[in-house]
Parts: structure tokens; C-alpha cells; sequence
């Protein structure tokens, strides 16, 4: 059956706006491949680094391209972008603009998880275990906020309110289990909290990577539906959307993206808040471009972040969650202003 509300295929055309700007961020993601690799203690000309990711140059660059720089500049552009399509989907289902994964408690989730087990069992079990916990975390507590907010059907409202509890809940029991936990694991957990790209190695890219190809083409593939769901879920049914099946899958794509991301680089918050506000200022509200421009946006802003935290206070490497949580505060309290009237 066709969806109904789908993007016409000429709306990513390089003659439209959206086109021209969505090529525009493609472009700006491809320079920071060699930007991020290029910036540091010692600083690296372009063809350095393009010689070095040919192979044509070893040596000292070679560790520090490919063994350092490249994977974290990779990894905190995947990480961004899958924050930044889970939140542009979440907002979307719940029909708020203020919905992110770290807001209604997907994170919470993911973090309880990592600290229970940097906690109590980092000891006994692999620390390569610690992305599959987090993820699974994600994922339970998402399924206890759908099913808490099942009422004959789930309602975007009814699913951010109770969201929002269960994120509190999440946090309590984070601090309660490190502050009984000793020393070291508590070092471990804030650390992890804040959200770090350092010592990201390949195997976060790659695990990173193989999440974001798989779930944002199939977030597009629902971007009409979340079109129709707007308009409300009567009129959507009406124009042939299945809403709830709908919306539990892309909550589902929401939860293991925001999952995946927290794994790999800690509890890295209002990435998924911000990005997606800012590819509906710059393309519009339909869904197609700015679940887009959200991957290419929240890549470029976690990007910026992690870059920042890594040269400005050298040889201090800042957490690159300080540096969201800086920005996207503030503009979580300018969007309640905003929103005032609305709520």
C-alpha cells in the first residue's frame, strides 16, 4: 500500500532549497574527515592527512591519523547523527519539540545500564560487553514507557509525560549506585556520563557505522507516515497510515540509534534536541530532509564539541558532553519560552 504523505522525489533536487542546503552539509561533513584529523597538539596540513589516509605516508602521522584522529573525528560524526535522527523521529511521534532521547529517559535508560555494570560486574565480565548493556538498557526502559503510556492506543502527550518521570527515576538510581560503588567505578561512571568521544577506536566506528546505514534509511522509509501523524492520528488513519504500528517502529529505530550512540560515546546529552530544531529552520518540516539534515546536523555539532574539548584545553581532554550541555541548556529554557502558550 502507498503511504500516504510521502516526499515527492523532486524535493531533493539541487534546484530546490532543500537540495542546495542538504548538499551543503554533505559537503561540510566531508571537510571535517580531513579537518578533524588535521587539528591538535601537532597540527597537520590537508595533504598530510590525505597522504597518510592513502597510505603514502607512515610513521609518527600515521599513529596519530589513523590510530587517534580519524576514528574520533568518524566515530563523534556517527554519534552525532544518530542523535540527531533519534531525536528529529521522537519529536515527530510525540509531536513536541522538546521531546529527545535524554529528555524522556532513552538515555536514563542506557546509562542505569552502564553504570550497573561498570559498577558490579566490569570486574567479572569484559568491558567489551558495556555497548550491548547500555543498548539493552535503551531498550527496556523504552518498552516500560510505552507500556506505561498504553491506553487503548498511545498518545504522543501521554508518552513525553511519562517519559519525563521515568528519566528522573533513571537519574536517582544512577546516583544512588554511584555513590555506594567505590572510587574507581565512580571515576569510571561520571566519566561516562558526560559523555566522551576519547579513545574511540575503529570497532565504535564500524558498530556505529552499521547502525546508522541500516536505521536511517529505514527511518525514511516512514517519513510519510510521520508526515501524516501531524495532522493527528484520526486524520492520519484516515489517510491510510497504520499509526500505531507506525509509531511503535519508529520509536523502536528512536530507541536503538539513541542506544548504539550512548554505547559508543557515553550519556552525550541535547545533541538529538538541537539538531533537529535547527534542519527545520533551515528546510521546512517535512520529514524526508529534515531526518536528513538532522544526521548531517547533530554529526556537525558533536563534531564541533569534541574538537573544541580537545584543543582549546590541551593537554586536558574535556568531556565533549560538557560542551553540548553548555549550549543545548540554554536553548532547551529558550524553547520552553517560546513555548510557553503551548503547553
Amino acid at each position: 500500500m502507498k503511504r500516504e504523505g510521502t516526499l515527492p522525489p523532486s524535493s531533493f533536487s539541487l534546484k530546490t532549497r532543500t537540495g542546495r542546503v542538504l548538499l551543503l552539509l554533505f559537503l561540510a561533513v566531508l571537510c571535517t574527515c580531513i579537518l578533524g584529523p588535521m587539528l591538535g597538539n601537532t597540527l597537520l596540513s590537508p595533504l598530510q592527512v590525505i597522504q597518510t589516509i592513502a597510505g603514502a605516508s607512515g610513521g609518527a602521522n600515521e599513529f596519530i591519523v589513523m590510530n587517534s584522529r580519524l576514528p574520533r573525528t568518524l566515530v563523534s560524526l556517527l554519534v552525532g547523527a544518530a542523535l540527531g535522527v533519534s531525536g528529529a523521529l521522537l519529536q515527530g511521534v510525540v509531536r513536541n519539540p522538546l521531546a529527545a532521547p535524554d529528555i524522556i529517559g532513552v538515555t536514563g535508560g542506557a546509562s542505569v545500564a552502564a553504570v550497573a555494570f561498570l559498577t558490579y560486574a566490569s570486574g567479572s565480565v569484559g568491558i567489551g560487553w558495556l555497548p550491548a548493556a547500555a543498548v539493552c538498557g535503551a531498550l527496556l526502559v523504552s518498552m516500560l514507557i510505552y507500556m506505561l503510556a498504553w491506553k487503548k492506543g498511545v498518545t504522543p502527550m501521554r508518552l513525553i509525560l511519562i517519559g519525563i518521570g521515568i528519566a528522573a527515576i533513571m537519574s536517582a538510581m544512577t546516583t544512588f549506585m554511584i555513590v555506594v560503588s567505590s572510587s574507581v567505578s565512580a571515576a569510571q561512571a561520571y566519566l561516562w556520563l558526560t559523555g566522551s568521544i576519547y579513545g574511540a577506536s575503529w570497532n565504535d566506528m564500524y558498530a556505529m557505522l552499521a547502525a546508522v546505514v541500516l536505521l536511517t534509511p529505514l527511518a525514511l522509509v516512514f517519513a510519510g507516515s510521520l508526515n501524516a501523524q501531524q495532522f493527528g492520528d484520526d486524520t492520519a488513519a484516515g489517510l491510510g497510515v497504520r499509526t500505531e504500528l507506525d509509531r511503535f517502529i519508529l520509536l523502536f529505530i528512536s530507541v536503538v540509534l539513541a542506544g548504539a550512540a550512548v554505547a559508543a560515546a557515553g550519556a552525550i546529552g541535547f545533541v538529538g534536541l538541537i539538531a533537529p530544531h535547527i534542519a527545520r529552520t533551515l528546510i521546512g518540516r517535512t520529514f524526508a530532509p529534515v531526518i536528513t539534515a538532522s544526521a548531517f546536523l547533530g554529526g556537525l555539532l558533536l563534531f564541533g564539541a569534541d574538537v573544541t574539548a580537545r584543543t582549546i584545553f590541551y593537554p586536558v581532554d574535556v568531556p565533549a558532553g560538557v560542551f553540548t550541555a553548555a549550549v543545548g541548556a540554554p536553548f532547551f529554557l529558550f524553547l520552553l519560552y517560546r513555548n510557553r502558550n503551548h503547553f
